[in-house]
């Protein structure tokens, strides 16, 4: 199956760079480019990509309000935010509004081929060393608020809390000694019943529904 995908930017050289580099990988299409956010939000509602690469900074609509109203409209496109800014702000401000992933525009040509099938197959584009970056903002460590969602067993809640501290998979076997399998099936039950994207966005709801929060 081909993937289609959208190029948002502002920027006529980086539109085409990415292009190329998009271009020539087999099972890749770019079917669209836009050069603000509102242009975004309507190629996507009249080609329906599979993926868009979006741009943070843009006119008239930015890439961040551009992703909310793509994903309130159509929540099967997956959008990866391109950003030649290494900010926090950015960072979480695009997970919460949805985005799978987040790239700086500095990335490899094979990292931003990479980063289109990864989103695609349902991933996160975030290492469990990005995702720390996004708890930075809350100045770690946590500490646990007893507090647990009706849809969670115990154990699944005690990996909730281990994925908002940004633990990867082999991190939450040791300290709640599981299995990595067994600690991957509890991610996706975790996942499932809360409704959530993947593993990043269950750092971003544990932190905005106060069951993980920083220590003053």
């Amino acid at each position: 199956m081909t993937l289609r995908v959208v190029l948002a930017d502002d920027q006529d050289l980086v539109r085409a760079g990415f292009r190329v580099i998009l271009g020539t990988e087999d099972g890749i299409e770019v079917v669209g480019e836009a050069g603000d956010g509102e242009q975004a939000v309507e190629l996507v509602e009249r080609l329906r990509p599979d993926v868009v690469l979006m741009d943070v900074q843009m006119p008239r609509v930015d890439g961040l309000e551009a992703t909310r109203r793509i994903l309130r409209a159509h929540d099967d496109v997956k959008v990866v935010i391109l950003t030649t800014f290494d900010r926090e702000d950015y960072l979480f401000e695009a997970l919460r509004a949805g985005a799978s992933g987040f790239l700086l525009k500095n990335a490899s040509p094979e990292d931003l081929i990479e980063s289109v099938r990864i989103v695609a197959r349902g991933d996160a584009l975030l290492s469990p060393e990005v995702t720390r970056r996004v708890i930075a903002r809350f100045n770690q460590p946590a500490e646990v608020v007893p507090l647990r969602p009706s849809e969670l067993t115990d154990r699944e809640f005690e990996v909730l809390v281990e994925l908002a501290r940004g633990s990867s998979n082999a991190e939450i076997a040791k300290a709640l000694h599981l299995g990595e399998t067994t600690v991957k099936t509890h991610v996706s039950r975790v996942l499932n019943k809360l409704g959530l994207r993947d593993r990043t966005h269950a750092v971003v709801f544990a932190y905005e529904r106060g069951i993980v929060r920083p220590r003053g």
